[in-house]
């Protein structure tokens, strides 16, 4: 059987052993060190955000994100249906209620227009969300531009999940620089990774705060005192070596992935893509197309992996999910269609040329 051709494999090489080496060697293996430093620098300058603070996980990123802005038991927080799971839980981990929301379907992103009819019922309700959280899709941009007057005009927080979304801008601006706080992920299947891992980006006092609260709250005193409960959340040194080289190598990745995107687009006009009408740089972390009708994605997902090749269907709503099944939801619509049409391609930049021809041939195969 040939090869198994992955959905997004790590894409690393000597300068990654070489980081973990020097780092090893250093002898800062704790969870905290230059490098750990230096690439919560270094992100600074890539995203131009203000400050960093690097941390075991994007849900990790996401739970801190909403302590440090006070939300917690008896709030509610407005979070886009169409993600991973890990932003609903993270609201869920500092204890607040997630309301649901539909996508527009030129961003995929959570709907403004939804957005700002929902709002204002609650506002003439009295009972005005703590906070909304957006996600930035497979690399494409949420309509900020909308968005954050909305939240502005309203006195609602903004934060901003752009775990799919290093790399990518919209208007001037990268991902991560959008609302009060943004988090990145470097999953192992992300554009980049430290393995696991992620960051929180947002202005200096906010970092400092969630600095704080990830190293277990410790006051600044020669013994272990504490006047807040605090988290283990801090990303190690030796893995935040190992982001550095991958971030040094971001744009080469970026640039494959949007040639396997391309290829995909000219090789299979059935599908239809996401628009990105407000991503001025998509990231193309995942090539995600929508079948025709009538197919379904979990089908041609298993007439794949007979193949020996990797795709997924596109995220299912929270909605949908049976642990969220009684929490309010905003429309559904836009979003269930692209659970129901929505398959997710090979895309990491390690695949080869033939490795694409593999994937078309095999799609073709299975009537697409």
């Amino acid at each position: 059987m040939n090869d198994r051709i992955y959905l997004s494999a790590p894409d690393v090489g000597p300068a990654e052993r070489d980081a973990l080496l020097r780092a090893f060697d250093s002898n800062w293996i704790a969870p905290v060190g230059p490098e750990l430093d230096a690439f919560e620098a270094e992100l600074c300058e890539y995203t131009n955000a203000e400050a960093c603070v690097a941390l075991a996980s994007g849900t990790a990123a996401i739970h801190l994100a909403l302590l440090d802005a006070g939300i917690g038991p008896g709030d509610e927080v407005v979070v886009q249906s169409f993600t991973f799971a890990a932003t609903a839980f993270g609201v869920v981990h500092a204890g607040a209620t997630p309301v649901f929301i539909d996508s527009e379907r030129d961003t995929w992103a959570i709907d403004p227009e939804l957005l700002e009819g929902f709002l204002a019922e609650r506002e003439t309700a009295g009972r005005l969300p703590k906070a909304v959280i957006s996600v930035d899709l497979y690399g494409s941009c949420a309509d900020y531009d909308r968005l954050e007057p909305i939240c502005e005009r309203f006195g609602v927080m903004l934060l901003s999940d752009a775990a799919e979304a290093l790399g990518s801008r919209a208007g001037a601006r990268s991902a991560g620089t959008f609302g009060r706080a943004s988090i990145l992920s470097f999953n192992g299947n992300k554009i980049m990774t430290t393995s696991g891992g992620g960051a929180l980006l947002g202005s200096g006092e906010t970092v400092a705060h969630v600095r704080y609260l990830a190293t277990q709250a410790r006051q600044p005193v020669l013994h272990y005192e504490h006047t807040d409960i605090g988290f283990n959340y801090r990303m190690s040194n030796l893995l935040a070596a190992l982001g550095r080289a991958q971030l040094a190598g971001l744009e080469p990745k970026i640039e494959r992935r949007k040639s396997i995107a391309d290829y995909y687009a000219a090789q299979l006009p059935s599908l239809e893509w996401c628009s990105q009408s407000a991503t001025t740089r998509p990231n193309h972390w995942l090539s995600v197309g929508l079948l025709p009708r009538s197919l379904d994605p979990h089908l041609i997902c298993h007439e794949l992996a007979a193949q020996n090749i990797e795709a997924r269907p596109a995220w299912k709503p929270m909605h949908l999910q049976p642990v969220f099944a009684d929490r309010a939801m905003v429309g559904g619509v836009v979003c269930e269609e692209l659970f129901g049409r929505g398959i997710c391609l090979p895309s990491g930049s390690t695949l080869t040329d033939s490795d694409l021809e593999r994937v078309v041939d095999a799609l073709r195969r299975a009537r697409i």
